[in-house]
């Protein structure tokens, strides 16, 4: 089984993913952050690096879309390599930020990739705000994203209700997660562990019945 978590930039997509590999002892998968050789680069001067930044994500991501398939054993992603196309490279596209050679010569590889792939089986996606996104961003503090403009962000969560409602063809729940503290509050992580078991299992497990 393959479980994708989704969701913008300071949504709490890691926190999750490893929450629910630790809860359910599924194996865990992580993009690249920390080790992008663009990324600083990216955020310093976007129209420069966009097509760098974006097809480094690309190799990695569909490595890892390699490795799930190949898998015996659920697998839970921080991000998929389907918003990473159709999420981030799409945003930087309609920004201005990547030229059309550069976005047709993307498409183009990534649809020969897509011949290869499958679409995670339930891919959750976590909702927030900007000013919600904004908060975690500063609180995390990592150096390399606190020059990020607001609008941005904005941007990236439009381009994620185009993925999730209209584009996306695969099965999706959708948590709401401005007023959620699930890393701290077993109450909250509660809510979507019993979302996650009626989506997969069509039930609620007894542990959480009994808790």
């Amino acid at each position: 089984m393959y479980i994708a978590i989704s969701g913008n930039i300071g949504a709490g997509k890691t926190t999750l993913t490893k929450m629910l590999a630790r809860y359910y002892g599924w194996e865990p998968r992580f993009e690249s952050v920390g080790f992008n050789p663009y990324l600083q680069d990216y955020y310093a001067d976007i129209p420069r690096w966009s097509f760098c930044l974006e097809t480094y994500f690309l190799k990695e991501r569909f490595k890892d879309m390699l490795a799930v398939m190949n898998s015996k054993h659920t697998i839970v992603q921080d991000r998929s390599i389907f918003e990473g196309v159709y999420v981030f490279v799409k945003n930087n596209y309609l920004r201005g930020d990547l030229s059309q050679r550069d976005w047709d010569t993307y498409m183009e590889l990534f649809s020969l990739m897509q011949r290869m792939m499958r679409l995670p089986d339930l891919m959750i996606y976590l909702r927030k705000s900007v000013p919600s996104l904004i908060k975690q961003i500063q609180k995390r503090g990592r150096e390399y994203e606190q020059t990020m403009q607001i609008d941005y962000l904005k941007d990236l969560n439009d381009r994620y209700e185009e993925f999730i409602f209209k584009q996306y063809k695969g099965r999706v729940l959708v948590v709401e997660s401005d007023d959620l503290d699930f890393e701290n509050n077993m109450e909250d992580f509660r809510s979507i562990i019993n979302r996650i078991d009626a989506e997969l299992f069509g039930l609620f497990s007894a542990q959480n019945n009994n808790t």
